[in-house]
């Protein structure tokens, strides 16, 4: 992991499709220098600064720099090593030291130079192969040849396409029986077999939270001088890769998964009998026909020859018949350059392995990483309801029951301890009782072992077991029955039956299987005693009482991927506070000072652009004091609408409200329906509100950008629209409410996560328990604000996104102006911020904003 002999200390060698910016240079230089250097960057950009487009050109000239270091390097090796072959043997003077006769020392040092050469050789070749082979997809160039090449990638094929070993059927019985029967499990052999070696070459990973940000970073890398010459793969689910109407339709992603996999045990139990072997006849069962070895082979060398975003490859799949899910990890190994993929494909270990991703010395950037350490805990936590837990038992009981004389005696034991533990889990929520008393504890993971009496048990080892076993026997006709037959005692009789009938609650209850939630909560009990806490809720009844696994160290996850990558970026539109992410996730991960670096830059915007405005008080001399304790009084909610009245005058254009929470935002509303402020609020703006579903989202945003538009040419009484919104809500994060979508943004209270939250407190008690103390502060009280201001910086900066956009943005809380913080803000909203003790000067400074910008437009 030498430093590359590369020259870029000439700002201007990095390939951009325009004239950068001095901080995207700056950017690219950091970010190539880290890369060489193996480091963990944590890299802050305020969004409008092209960050995504400064990650890719500083990334690829890395890579490209890079693989040609390495080319030179075997190039010389293999040049050396022909010249020395080509030579008298004169190494003979290290034969004095040894005992062995000069012959033997000559032919021993020939011969391993002769294999050296052979491999570099081998190496060389392999190398050229992969590029022509590039070269020849992406001119579109004899793809029919292509598809016979056999070589590592068609190795990395089969092993994705058939099924392991273990999920073989035994020869005996009727095909409904066999397909049921669970050949004998090893825990250890299993793990070996689900590696997969694959060819895999150096690539950058990217990552990001959702598809849609994933997708706009694939066309800021079509935008870019490397599209033409880089290789890139877009991962996702089966949920939104999937191109089969048939799967589709199922709904939710374990249903489709469940679906999926059901149709690739079909395929190969068809090619089987296609083959001559004979088995006894049973109903035709269907098979996806869209998983053709031929066409998906034919699909990756399309992904592998042109970038393309999920949306294109979903249009690919359906053009070339080939299922893009398949296709597109077929095409992971042999990808030169990017692959790009959420976040819990690359730090969920078990999601990282069934994806094909192997991280050993390569680079992860993970984008828009504010909230990593969250996610990482949102990952690994796990929760099981005493209704899933009815069902898991119900179906393993029957299924033991119904094979107990045919399963091997290694099989059964398996499914009696599962069954164990189950039972513990329900002594622990409360036993059989049909009623009984509500409440939460907090458990240490060794207590809750302890006190369900399941302490005794390899959960992992059971674990791995159900991983088999649940595709073997929840994606079949029996899982109906199983259903039907559940035990009484478990208080969920009344739901079954109401499943039959057709209600919402039924497809909610059958849309999950319990066994990928029994796995994943065993799985999560395998962690130190020391890295989580379980949380037992009884709520009245078991049914309705549930069990949840609490990760409180998210470094010891991320440790992993930290150890095995070359470099990892962490990168972020506002990283700050980066003092306390720095201790919770990396030095809590072993990582040392010295292998870390950071760089942050200010923003594009002139400094004029932006106003930001603390306001301590309303327009009738009100203190804003958004505490839990005041935010309710009609006089704050008042004040708040007169605030918004004022603002709404003089801001033309789009106004977005942020308010703390949900349900502060359906009581004030509420409030000034009944006063009459809403009223007076759509004199000016057209009002609308975050949809409660995620799939409105889009259907309001356009309405709300269709009406500031019409605004805009027709004049009128109405100025523009109003949009409310939440804290943490679908509006807060990837949304871009940029010119004039977004010339305010507003920011009601401080949105303070729920102090009385148990897992909040035992979170904080952790962090007070291992972290330093730092500024009279602890651990625990900077994390509450962290939380906070994480959330309004996310939020105010959905505004400003890029050069020429300007906007307000106005903090309704006294509490804004402490200096610690206002310290928590992005340096470049911070150092333009300031603060008002009264109403009139701050509106004065707003009005002369829009006033200057208006006359500037003119």
């Amino acid at each position: 992991r030498g430093s590359l002999v590369v020259d870029k200390t000439s700002l201007s060698g990095f390939p951009f499709p325009y004239q950068p910016y001095n901080i995207q240079e700056e950017f690219m230089q950091a970010l190539y220098s880290s890369l060489d250097q193996g480091k963990v960057g944590i890299f802050e950009s305020p969004t409008g600064t092209g960050k995504s487009l400064s990650l890719i050109c500083g990334a690829l000239s890395w890579l490209t720099d890079y693989e040609e270091k390495k080319r030179q390097e075997a190039a010389a090796l293999l040049q050396e090593g022909e010249t020395t072959l080509s030579t008298p043997a004169a190494q003979s003077s290290t034969t004095g030291s040894s005992a062995e006769p000069d012959w033997i020392t000559d032919f021993v040092q020939k011969k391993a130079e002769r294999d050296l050469v052979s491999k570099l050789k081998e190496d060389e070749l392999k190398r050229k192969k992969r590029e022509e082979r590039l070269e020849m997809i992406r001119n579109n160039v004899q793809l029919k040849y292509a598809l016979k090449r056999k070589s590592c990638e068609e190795d990395e094929a089969f092993k994705l396409l058939q099924l392991s070993k273990e999920e073989k059927v035994e020869a005996q019985g009727d095909q409904e029986d066999e397909e049921l029967i669970i050949a004998e499990y090893e825990s250890d052999d299993e793990a070996k077999k689900s590696e997969m070696k694959g060819c895999h070459v150096t690539k950058i990973y990217y990552c990001s939270r959702t598809h849609s940000q994933l997708a706009q970073f694939v066309h800021e890398v079509q935008k870019s001088p490397f599209s033409k010459d880089i290789s890139l793969v877009t991962l996702g689910s089966r949920q939104n890769l999937c191109i089969n109407e048939e799967v589709r339709r199922l709904g939710s992603i374990q249903r489709i998964n469940d679906r999926c996999l059901e149709m690739q045990k079909n395929k190969h139990e068809k090619q089987h009998h296609d083959e001559g072997v004979k088995r006894k006849r049973g109903p035709a069962k269907s098979v996806c026909p869209y998983n053709k070895a031929s066409a998906l082979h034919q699909m990756r060398d399309e992904v592998l020859g042109t970038v393309h975003d999920i949306e294109q490859l979903l249009k690919l799949g359906k053009e070339t018949h080939s299922c893009p899910y398949y296709a597109s990890r077929l095409a992971v190994p042999p990808a030169q350059v990017l692959v790009v993929l959420p976040y819990q494909m690359v730090l969920h270990e078990a999601t990282r392995k069934a994806a094909g991703v192997q991280l050993k010395g390569q680079v992860v950037i993970i984008d828009e990483a504010h909230n990593l350490s969250d996610t990482l805990s949102c990952i690994h936590s796990a929760e099981l309801t005493g209704a899933q837990l009815c069902r898991a038992q119900s179906q393993l009981t029957q299924y033991a029951d119904r094979y107990k004389s045919r399963l091997k005696a290694k099989n059964l034991m398996y499914i009696k301890q599962i069954l164990f533990v189950i039972e513990g889990l329900v002594r622990a929520l409360g036993g059989e009782s049909v009623v009984f008393l509500s409440g939460t504890e907090m458990l240490t993971i060794n207590n809750f072992l302890f006190k369900a009496q399941i302490d005794n048990i390899n959960l992992f080892k059971v674990a791995c077991f159900i991983m088999l076993l649940k595709i073997k026997v929840m994606t079949t006709k029996y899982t109906l029955l199983y259903f039907c037959q559940c035990h009484s005692y478990f208080s969920y009789k009344d739901t079954l039956r109401r499943a039959w009938s057709g209600s919402a609650e039924s497809e909610k209850v059958l849309s999950a299987s319990p066994m990928m939630q029994v796995e994943g909560f065993f799985m999560a009990l395998t962690n130190s005693n020391t890295d989580g806490r379980v949380v037992v809720h009884r709520q009245g009844t078991l049914s309705e009482s549930s069990v949840k696994f609490l990760l409180l160290n998210p470094a010891v996850h991320f440790a992993q991927v930290l150890k095995e990558c070359r470099a990892v970026i962490i990168a972020g539109g506002t990283m700050q506070p980066v003092s306390d992410f720095k201790q919770e996730l990396l030095f809590a991960a072993g990582v040392g000072e010295e292998r870390i670096t950071e760089f942050s830059c200010g923003h594009v915007i002139p400094p004029g652009n932006i106003l930001p405005l603390v306001l301590c008080s309303g327009p009738s001399g009100q203190e804003l004091d958004f505490t839990f304790q005041n935010r309710d009084s009609p006089r704050m909610m008042d004040e708040t609408g007169r605030i918004l009245s004022n603002v709404c005058n003089v801001v033309p254009g789009g106004v977005v409200c942020f308010f703390p929470s949900y349900e502060y935002s359906r009581r004030i509303i509420s409030h000034w329906e009944a006063s009459g402020a809403l009223a007076r609020l759509a004199n000016k703006k057209k009002i609308f509100q975050e949809p409660k579903k995620a799939n409105q989202v889009e259907q309001v945003l356009s309405e709300f950008t269709r009406c500031i538009q019409r605004c805009a040419q027709d004049g009128g009484g109405l100025t523009g629209a109003l949009l409310f919104s939440v804290v943490g809500g679908k509006m807060s994060e990837g949304i871009n409410f940029s010119d004039e979508l977004g010339r305010c943004v507003v920011m009601v209270g401080m949105p303070y996560p729920n102090i009385k939250s148990p897992e909040l407190q035992e979170k904080m008690s952790y962090l007070d328990r291992h972290l330093p103390h730092s500024q009279g502060r602890s651990p625990g009280q900077a994390l509450i604000e962290n939380l906070c201001m994480k959330a309004v910086n996310q939020s105010i900066g959905r505004a400003i996104r890029h050069r020429g956009d300007y906007s307000s943005i106005v903090l309704c809380d006294r509490r804004y102006s402490r200096p610690g913080t206002l310290s928590k803000l992005p340096t470049w909203i911070k150092d333009r911020t300031s603060t008002h003790t009264t109403f009139g000067p701050a509106f004065g400074a707003l009005r002369k904003f829009f006033v200057e910008k208006k006359q500037k437009q003119l």
